[in-house]
């Protein structure tokens, strides 16, 4: 039984803000404007492409902007590929020496795609953006990892699925995923839909670690690093988590067992931007779906607290959300009490 839900599972310190926020004073309307103006783009010569992507802007920060918003919005993702890699990585994954000649064997035909198609999978975006920065004199790495998803390392041992950037701005390392900064899968249609999502532009490590994990650990970016079981076993996040700069700090686990009429507090940590009557809970019991109001205070911490009683029996699906849209994912079983 879950008990003791007060207590922090995690502090944070400091504001919560995405990165973005070192830049505060750079207006990346420019940047994004040339990103705009070169829309379409082949990728035959990429040095000429870095050179117009960059050449007209100040400083390194912008430059990389342009780059980074230019793949973000040009390049598409390709389900077939997706799919079978994630098939052949999943059947190879106790097998090392197969699994990197897979992945060597499948680069090859990722990059060729790219550059003849505009599509790819996350390997290509992370390449793509660590060529054109690297062509723009700007230090950036690929690095591989943990994506975690609705339908990707829940539980379980995990599997290396992902790909993602840092890179070195102003003497100081950042986080970003292009990937995911593009769009999204309509998965029975097999229809990729462009939507640029910022959050994941010079994200917060600490947001970003709850659904990134890298195989070198040092790219987490923090002093204290969670272990991989407590990546796989933590609450799912969503994209819109990245917009509105909101952390799960506890429960710090995904599912949990109560007894019927027992509370659990949620906790975050966030900004004060956000409207307290905006958030709200939806359960999902099978086919119920129920959209309830927590209690919501601010701890003396700076954290946000939802608190929720649970008076019925069930296994529910826990969705907290803004603005109706989903930050992140709970899975709670209501038990008899003793």
């Amino acid at each position: 039984m879950m008990r003791g839900l007060w207590i922090y599972l995690l502090m944070l310190s400091g504001t919560v803000q995405a990165q973005q926020v070192d830049f505060e004073k750079v207006d990346f309307r420019r940047a994004d404007s040339i990103a705009a103006l070169y829309k379409g783009e082949n990728l035959k010569n990429l040095p000429f492409l870095a050179h117009k992507l960059t050449k007209p802007l100040p400083s390194k920060i912008e430059q990389f902007r342009a780059i980074y918003t230019w793949v973000s919005t040009n390049i598409r993702s390709d389900y077939d590929y997706y799919n079978q890699n994630k098939s052949k990585r999943q059947k190879l994954n106790h097998d090392k020496q197969a699994l990197e000649a897979w992945n060597n064997s499948f680069r090859l035909k990722v990059f060729k795609k790219l550059l003849k198609e505009q599509k790819t999978v996350c390997t290509g975006y992370a390449y793509l953006i660590r060529e054109l920065a690297s062509l723009a004199d700007i230090n950036c790495k690929i690095i591989d990892g943990y994506g975690r998803t609705v339908a990707n390392n829940i539980g379980g041992e995990g599997i290396p699925n992902h790909s993602w950037n840092a890179v070195q701005l102003n003497n100081k390392w950042y986080l970003c995923d292009a990937t995911w900064s593009s769009g999204y899968f309509i998965v029975p249609d097999n229809q990729f839909i462009p939507d640029y999502n910022d959050g994941y532009f010079l994200a917060e490590p600490a947001l970003f670690v709850k659904s990134h994990y890298p195989l070198d650990t040092a790219w987490i970016l923090m002093d204290s690093k969670p272990k991989l079981s407590e990546f796989l076993n933590a609450p799912l996040i969503y994209k819109y988590a990245f917009n509105y700069q909101m952390i799960p700090v506890a429960p710090s686990v995904m599912n949990m067992q109560i007894t019927k009429n027992e509370s659990v507090t949620f906790i975050f940590k966030t900004t004060d931007s956000i409207e307290v009557n905006d958030i709200s809970i939806e359960l999902i019991e099978g086919a119920n779906v129920t959209n309830v109001k927590p209690d919501i205070t601010h701890s003396k911490e700076g954290l946000l607290e939802l608190k929720y009683k649970f008076e019925r029996l069930g296994h529910y699906d826990v969705h907290i959300q803004v603005a109706e849209k989903k930050i992140v994912t709970y899975v709670v079983k209501v038990k008899k009490n003793k």
